[in-house]
Parts: structure tokens; C-alpha cells; sequence
């Protein structure tokens, strides 16, 4: 059984010396190439961890640039390798330049066995520790937020900080345009937190007439207005020793304003009608789409509620400005629905996936949830279209001139999409660029990009 051996691959052009090598180095998958182009294609099909190689290949087999040739051209392809280069005693300034052109030792023929596995043992050991860095490197890249579908960096960045927050008692403003995910981030905070054991709860102050707000708030006794049958808990109260959600913040009458902030300093509330200071421990978090800087300039919110409520202030990106994401989540919102509605094996065309590439949407994740859920119901066929879709394409916006800049961001742009297109398929994305995986894997790691979805 060789499936779960290390994949060791052996460059030699000497039929005798290649099976010495085999012999010699029964602990691992050995495959075998005599020259450059059965080499490069042994590493993009077995994807070897570790490389020996002779630099006298063919057609230079007594010299050493066809060998010098071929680890560049490995390292390019795949530069995790570890490639272990072969010399006579006489090539000391050739094993030189392969160690600088990237090499991760030389070994002088002839070769003693027990030393050189010895050097490949070390080999694989070392690659083992890299590959195992770089998953660690990218967990920490990786959304802390579970089941939070985003690539973006902007919006890694929110959940990273999110995290850092959740265990303390500050409170928290989550800003942001409307369908961006607010609660979504708030019920993630409260569920990181110490307090997810305990209730979350959440009010929307723009849905509320202001007649019953403070009665939803604080609540009330019996008989304290027309109808107040019985003692009635407020969500505030309600939400004792969990998570208190206001949502919309920004419309919160002045009067309610002020409430609030009696709650915020002296963590006590009155229910309505009541006189009785009942002790409340609750966070809040809050959120909006306005302004309440411009809002405390213009006297509609009040400042020191503004300072009381921003202790920290978490910022979500829109759709729009999430590289990758509108894809990603288009392909997330299309599985969930066709599961639900019973459409298996709906796909989009590749306009429909351009259409919502550029479309700005203005509604953000929200407006993309409710567009993927009618395309699924509306579509005839098994593909979505754009005209299933009813998106508009944007113009293009204008880019940077700085070369290196220009080149940067347009690869880690294309990786993004390639693989938000093909839902996080790596052998797909790769064909879709171009590359080969190893190289895909590079990059990915180059730009800090996870490989899940």
C-alpha cells in the first residue's frame, strides 16, 4: 500500500542510479523522471513534497544548465518543494548556484544512502512543519464567525475584531447600509460572547410607532394605561443577562433617548407606569445606517447617548466593495433555494454570473437573497440566466497605473473570482486561470486567501 506513503520524486537520467535511488528509499512513494519534461510533469501530477535531482541531465548531461533549467522551472511551479540537488565532488559552484537559485541542499555523489535519506527525511519533516504554518496562517485569515460566507479581506478584518470584542462588556455600534448584515454580526457577537447561554434580544426602533416603544422597551404595570391588563416585561428586561439588540438606533425618539441613557449609567430601568428601579445586566449592541455624527450636529440624537452606545464602532462593508463576495453568496443563496424549492442541478450561465459580478447592488446581501431566491423559482431551464436574473451591469471603474500595483491586485482579483465562480472548487478555479494546483495553492497562500469557501 503506497497511497499513504510521502511522495518522493527522483530526477535521474541513469536507468542503474535511478533504481539504486528506488531501492534505497523504501519509506516513500518513489516516482521517477529522467529528464525536464517528464520531471515538470511528475510534479504536476503527484505533487511530490520532496525532490533529488541530478544536475546533468539531457541533452547537457555533463554540464549543469539543463539541471539548473529544471529547478527553476520546479521551484516556479511549485515553490514549497524541497529539492535536494545531486553533485560530483568537481560541481561545488554549480551546487552553489542551485542553492541560490533556491535549492534546499546538495548531497555529492557517490551517494551514501544512510546520510542522504537522512537529508530527505529532513526534507519532508521541514515541509510538513511549512504546510502545517501555512493552515495556521490561514484559520487565522479564515472568518472567526461561523457559517459567515465572505473571502473578502475588508470583512475578515470586521470579523476579527468582532472576535476580539465579544468577550469583554463594551458596548458595541455596528454601522453599515441597510441589508449589509447588521444583526447578523450582532447575533455572531452575542453568541462569542460569555453571554450566549443567555437571551438575545432584538428590536427594530424604525418599526415601532413611538407611542409603544418605551412599553416594548421598558414595559409596563397593570393598569398603567388603557389596556394594560397585567405586569408586562420589557425586552430590555427581558434580555437579562444576554444581548440587547437596537436596531435602527438612529430613530429613537429624544424622549426614549434619554431613557436609555438613565439605563446605560446607572443600569436600572422603570417600567411604564411603575415606580420600582429594577437592576438589569444586558449588553447592547446597536445598529443604523445613518449618520448620528451628523445626527448629533443637526440635535435629532443626542451626544453623550452617541459616546455611550459607540464604545466600539465596527464598520460593514457593502456588498459592493467585497471583492469576490457577490459571487460567492450568489452560489450560496442558489444551492439553499433550489434544495428548498426542489430544482436540483441549477447552475449559472457564465452572463449571469458577470451580471452579478458588476451589478452594484444597492440592496446588498439582503437584495441578493431575495434576486437568487426569484431567479430559482422564475428560471425555466437548468441554467439561470441574466434575464432570469434582471440585473443591470455596471460601468467600470477606473484603474491604478502603478505597475506593480496594477499586477498585484489583478491577481489576487482573479484568484477571488475564479474561485467564488466555481464555488470554491480549487481544480476548477485552477483551469479556469490557467495554472496548474500547485501553483493555484502559491498564489492562494501569497495573497492569503482561504481555501475554503
Amino acid at each position: 500500500m503506497t497511497q499513504n506513503k510521502p511522495k518522493l520524486l527522483i530526477i535521474e537520467d541513469d536507468p542503474g542510479l535511478q533504481k539504486q535511488l528506488k531501492w534505497s528509499f523504501d519509506a516513500y512513494e518513489v516516482v521517477v523522471a529522467g529528464d525536464r519534461e517528464a520531471a515538470l510533469a511528475q510534479i504536476r501530477r503527484h505533487e511530490p513534497a520532496v525532490v533529488t535531482m541530478d544536475l546533468g541531465l539531457p541533452p547537457d548531461p555533463d554540464g549543469a544548465t539543463e539541471g539548473l533549467a529544471t529547478l527553476q522551472q520546479i521551484l516556479a511551479l511549485a515553490p514549497a518543494t524541497r529539492v535536494i540537488v545531486l553533485t560530483g565532488n568537481q560541481d561545488h559552484a554549480n551546487a552553489v548556484k542551485a542553492i541560490a537559485l533556491g535549492a534546499y541542499d546538495f548531497h555529492q555523489k557517490p551517494c551514501d544512502s544512510e546520510v542522504l535519506n537522512l537529508v530527505v527525511k529532513r526534507a519532508f519533516f521541514l515541509h510538513a512543519l511549512q504546510q502545517e504554518n501555512q493552515r495556521m496562517l490561514q484559520m487565522q485569515a479564515d472568518s472567526p464567525m461561523a457559517g459567515l460566507i465572505t473571502r473578502d479581506a475588508g470583512m475578515l478584518k470586521v470579523c476579527r475584531n468582532l472576535e476580539k470584542v465579544a468577550p469583554t462588556t463594551a458596548s458595541v455600534m455596528v454601522l453599515g447600509e441597510s441589508g449589509t448584515g447588521k444583526e447578523v454580526l450582532a447575533r455572531a457577537l452575542h453568541q462569542l460572547s460569555p453571554r450566549a447561554n443567555n437571551r438575545f434580544m432584538a428590536i427594530n426602533c424604525a418599526a415601532i410607532p413611538e407611542n409603544l416603544l418605551e412599553s416594548e422597551l421598558f414595559g409596563y404595570e397593570k393598569g398603567a394605561y388603557t389596556g394594560a391588563a397585567k405586569q408586562t416585561k420589557g425586552k430590555v428586561e427581558l434580555a437579562n443577562g444576554g444581548t440587547f439588540f437596537l436596531d435602527e438606533v438612529g430613530d429613537l425618539p429624544m424622549a426614549l433617548q434619554a431613557k436609555l441613557l438613565r439605563f446605560l449609567q446607572e443600569r436600572v430601568i422603570e417600567r411604564v407606569g411603575g415606580h420600582e428601579e429594577i437592576p438589569v445586566d444586558v449588553r447592547i449592541v446597536c445598529a443604523t445606517h445613518q449618520n448620528l455624527k451628523e445626527l448629533t450636529t443637526a440635535g435629532r440624537f443626542r451626544e453623550d447617548l452617541y459616546y455611550r452606545l459607540s464604545e466600539i464602532v465596527v464598520t460593514i462593508p457593502p456588498l459592493r466593495a467585497r471583492l469576490g463576495d457577490a459571487a460567492l453568496l450568489a452560489h450560496h443563496f442558489k444551492n439553499k433555494f433550489s434544495a428548498q424549492e426542489s430544482r436540483s442541478g441549477l447552475h449559472f450561465s457564465s452572463e449571469a454570473m458577470t451580471a452579478i459580478e458588476t451589478y452594484g447592488w444597492p440592496g446588498n446581501v439582503r437584495e441578493m437573497e431575495n434576486c437568487i431566491k426569484r431567479a430559482v423559482i422564475m428560471t425555466d431551464g437548468p441554467s439561470i440566466s441574466a434575464d432570469d436574473l434582471g440585473l443591470a451591469a455596471a460601468a467600470p471603474e477606473d484603474e491604478p497605473l502603478n505597475l506593480r500595483q496594477v499586477r498585484d491586485e489583478a491577481e489576487y482579483k482573479a484568484i477571488v473570482k475564479a474561485l467564488a465562480r466555481v464555488d470554491g472548487n480549487i481544480v476548477k478555479a485552477s483551469e479556469l486561470l490557467g495554472i496548474s494546483r500547485p501553483t493555484m495553492y502559491d498564489l492562494m497562500s501569497r495573497h492569503n486567501i482561504k481555501s475554503g469557501a
